[in-house]
């Protein structure tokens, strides 16, 4: 598995340790059409992105003994020599994702008009609103569970919506590349939803762009009621009209685990 990781991520680096500095110029959009979907397009300055990247990198490749806490999963995609990877803590997370999931926390709880929120192209004018319910925000830890996927180029994910073992809530941080997310409405739920005024058919596609460093949340209906996925497909890695370069993408996904009584 060390040797795997290296493959992926390279030797460990000297880099300085991630700290989470919630920027106070954030803007958080939420995407036309999709209630509960928001998104936060710079969550992390370039500098912060490399700064996690290298701190991850240094857990999971240098001598941590937090290394046996991770499951691992791998495999190769399409030649021999070139791997995809998944990992996932349960539990208490890693340093560097607590403080994120804090960040997270911190910009949404904050009532300050720094961090007014901006709802969508449609809507005008802003609010003090937050993507996440207090219920939601007021959950201790916010979040418990983490996935680390990276995604090689060409490689995506098909339509899904996540377990329900895991509660309402998901954060998910793109890193390193950009693509087109497409969410559609599940089956038999898309008669609520508006889009320009008329009900969505079943084949609606709604395209979201992420970019490095941007934050996504998924609660409410973005979470149960409409599909996430991230086609490879010839001509749906398109955003305004230009066809994407596709390199190594990672994203980290924050999820609470369900209660057991």
């Amino acid at each position: 598995m060390e040797e795997i990781l290296r493959q992926v991520f390279g030797d460990s680096s000297d880099s300085e340790d991630w700290e989470s500095e919630p920027d106070p110029n954030q803007r958080w959009v939420q995407t036309e059409g999709i209630k509960g979907l928001w998104m936060c397009r710079d969550f992390l300055s370039p500098q912060n992105q490399s700064a996690l990247l290298s701190t991850i990198q240094n857990e999971l490749c240098g001598n941590s003994v937090l290394k046996h806490e991770w499951h691992f999963y791998y495999w190769h995609y399409q030649l021999k020599d070139v791997v995809s990877l998944q990992a996932m803590r349960f539990g208490d997370l890693p340093g560097w994702a607590a403080e994120l999931s804090d960040s997270i926390k911190e910009v949404l709880s904050c009532g300050s008009d720094s961090h007014l929120i901006e709802l969508g192209s449609s809507c005008g004018g802003k609010e003090n609103v937050s993507p996440f319910s207090p219920e939601l925000l007021a959950r201790e830890p916010l979040f418990d569970q983490l996935i680390l996927n990276l995604y090689q180029p060409g490689e995506g994910i098909c339509a899904h919506v996540d377990l329900m073992r895991f509660e309402d809530g998901i954060a998910i941080l793109s890193l390193e590349s950009s693509c087109v997310m497409h969410f559609s409405p599940v089956e038999g739920t898309s008669e609520d939803f508006l889009v320009d005024g008329e009900k969505d058919p079943l084949t609606t596609r709604i395209p979201v762009y992420l970019t490095p460093g941007s934050l996504i949340l998924m609660s409410g209906e973005a979470r149960y009621q409409w599909k996430h996925e991230i086609n490879r497909k010839p001509g749906f890695q398109k955003w305004q009209g230009e066809e994407l370069n596709q390199k190594k993408r990672i994203s980290i996904t924050l999820r609470k685990l369900c209660q057991v009584e």
